[in-house]
């Protein structure tokens, strides 16, 4: 059991979060009793009355024959009334909005949690259909421009990894710590991080932080497909986030009195039991 600042840990509410948790990462893949209860290190028993009680409350879903389980509806309504409640993504939003209509491409705005970062918003490209993120989805910061423009805003000895090497998306991806620090260190003497088909094959990104918070927690990005960029138009999307970053920023100084939701330095690690 973790403790975070003295406190121990109330493992019921622990096993919740790390059933959740697993629930949402499985997203349309539903999950059986067994299955969850093995991958948890949970008694089967406590598992079927943990199930059932979310069930009940709306937060698990079940299918007909009451054997298969998937997140609920009441995560949406979490997750909306977190994104609703945030500053930041509610004075952010417009911009997207004007940055995809301005360049035709896909507009992210994203935030560092631990090892990935999250989609808070998305602005869909109409020339380009294919959908390559949704607001909610995790994505290992190492291996895109949003996480690699955040990672470049802290110092080498502060990024969350420890094992190497990382896990790859694409054969693009930077998966050993020499190759990965070099690349940060160009982000850092750009101002910039730029993803060459390392998340997704036939896109590139180019990431912006926002130093809105110091070390920046989010980050915005454009996402375009290889064979309609040119040099020209990279220039001009460049141009343009920059624009865009600047602009957000000076909106967004800090707030007398408002709550600071940066998470503790020695924040506990995840309550999902390691090694699943």
């Amino acid at each position: 059991m973790q403790e975070s600042r003295g406190v121990r840990g109330v493992k019921s509410a622990a096993r919740t979060v790390a059933l959740l948790e697993l629930l949402a990462e499985r997203g349309e893949q539903p999950s059986r009793l067994d299955q969850l209860a093995e991958d948890l290190g949970v008694p089967r028993s406590s598992m079927y009355q943990l199930l059932q009680t979310l069930v009940d409350a709306g937060w698990v879903r079940t299918d007909a024959t009451g054997s298969l389980y998937g997140i609920g509806i009441r995560a949406l309504l979490t997750g909306t009334s977190y994104l609703d409640g945030d500053r930041h993504v509610q004075v952010v939003r417009p911009y997207l909005d004007e940055a995809s209509d301005t360049l035709g491409e896909t507009l992210h705005l994203a935030r560092l949690d631990g090892r990935d970062v999250v989609y808070l918003a998305t602005r869909e490209s109409h020339e380009y259909l294919r959908t390559i993120s949704r607001v909610g989805r995790r994505v290992p910061a190492h291996a895109g421009a949003l996480g690699k423009a955040l990672l470049a805003e802290r110092s080498d000895d502060e990024l969350p990894f420890t094992d190497w090497p990382l896990p790859a998306l694409t054969e693009n991806t930077h998966t050993d710590r020499t190759a990965l620090l070099a690349d940060l260190a160009r982000v850092r003497e750009r101002g910039y991080s730029i993803d060459r088909e390392e998340t997704v094959p036939g896109i590139t990104g180019f990431g912006f932080a926002l130093r809105y918070d110091t070390p920046a927690v989010d980050a915005i990005s454009c996402s375009v497909p290889v064979a309609r960029l040119t040099p020209e138009h990279e220039a001009r999307i460049v141009s343009v986030m920059r624009d865009i970053r600047a602009r957000i920023e000076s909106r967004l100084p800090p707030m007398p009195g408002a709550p600071d939701w940066s998470p503790p330095r020695q924040a506990a690690s995840s309550l999902r039991p390691h090694g699943h």
